[in-house]
C-alpha cells in the first residue's frame, strides 16, 4: 500500500525539447520567405543590408535587430538608409555640353545662324545650307568661313568626337559634278570636315563625315519653306567624352 502511494505521488516530467525544433523551423521559414522576397526585387545594396540583418539575428550578435518594411513597397531595409551619393544619369554630360554650346552661340551672336538641339547621340549644331554653300554647290563660301572659325574655336575646347552630316531636300539634282543628292550632301559634309582638319588643324581622328541626301528630312518636302529646312549641315558633338590625342 505504501508503494502505491509513492508511485501516485510521482508527477510526470514535462518534456519541452520540441520547442527547440519548432523555433528552428520557424526561423528557417522566415529566412526562406525573406530571401524569396529579396530575390524577386534585385537590388545589390539592399540585398546586402538584408543579409547583414539576417546574419545579426541568427547569430545573436544583435538580438534587437529587425527587418523593417517601408510603406512604399520597396525591398526591406534595416537601420538608416545608406547614402549612395548623387545619382548619375546618362544625360548629365549631354546637358552640360548643351549649356556650354548654347552659351557660346549666344555670346558670339550666332543664334540667327546656328540652331542647337539635343538628340540621342549628343548635341547638334545645325547650319542651313545657304549659310555655307551656293545652290547645288559644295564649295564653302568665303563669307561663311568666319562662322566656321568660331565653331572651330569651340570644338577645340571639347574632346568629343565630331560627325559632320550633309542633308538635302528631295528636289532631284543632276549636273556635271553631282549625279544625285547623295553626292552633293556627302561632298558638303566632307568639305566642312576638311576645313576643320586641314585648314584649322583639328585632329582628324575625332572627325567623321556622312551624307544622307534627302532621306532624313526634318520637315515635309511640300513647299519651299520646308524644303529649305531640310537643306542643312549638322555638326554633331557626340556624347561620351574621348581623350584628345
Amino acid at each position: 500500500m505504501s508503494r502505491r502511494n509513492k508511485n501516485q505521488q510521482e508527477e510526470p516530467k514535462e518534456n519541452n525539447d520540441w520547442l527547440a525544433t519548432y523555433a528552428d523551423t520557424i526561423t528557417l521559414l522566415m529566412t526562406f520567405f525573406v530571401l524569396l522576397y529579396a530575390f524577386s526585387m534585385v537590388d545589390q545594396t539592399k540585398f546586402q543590408q538584408i543579409a547583414a540583418s539576417m546574419n545579426s539575428v541568427l547569430t545573436g550578435n544583435n538580438a534587437t535587430s529587425i527587418l523593417e518594411m517601408n510603406t512604399s513597397g520597396d525591398v526591406p531595409v534595416t537601420g538608416s538608409p545608406v547614402d549612395m551619393g548623387p545619382k548619375q544619369t546618362g544625360n548629365t554630360e549631354k546637358e552640360s555640353m548643351y549649356n556650354k554650346i548654347k552659351s557660346f552661340v549666344d555670346s558670339n551672336k550666332l543664334k540667327d545662324t546656328i540652331e542647337i538641339r539635343k538628340d540621342s547621340r549628343g548635341v547638334v549644331m545645325e547650319l542651313k545650307d545657304n549659310v555655307l554653300f551656293d545652290t547645288a554647290e559644295a564649295d564653302i563660301k568665303e563669307s561663311s568661313k568666319p562662322i566656321l572659325d568660331k565653331i572651330n574655336s569651340l570644338l577645340a575646347t571639347l574632346p568629343n568626337e565630331i560627325i559632320v552630316e550633309g542633308h538635302t531636300d528631295n528636289v532631284p539634282i543632276r549636273n556635271y559634278k553631282y549625279a544625285s543628292n547623295w553626292e552633293l550632301s556627302t561632298q558638303r559634309a566632307v568639305n566642312v570636315l576638311k576645313y576643320f582638319v586641314e585648314v584649322k588643324g583639328q585632329n582628324p581622328k575625332r572627325f567623321q563625315a556622312a551624307g544622307y541626301g534627302e532621306y532624313r528630312p526634318i520637315a515635309q518636302n511640300n513647299n519651299d519653306t520646308n524644303r529649305a529646312k531640310n537643306r542643312r549641315v549638322n555638326i554633331l558633338i557626340t556624347a561620351g567624352e574621348k581623350e584628345k590625342k
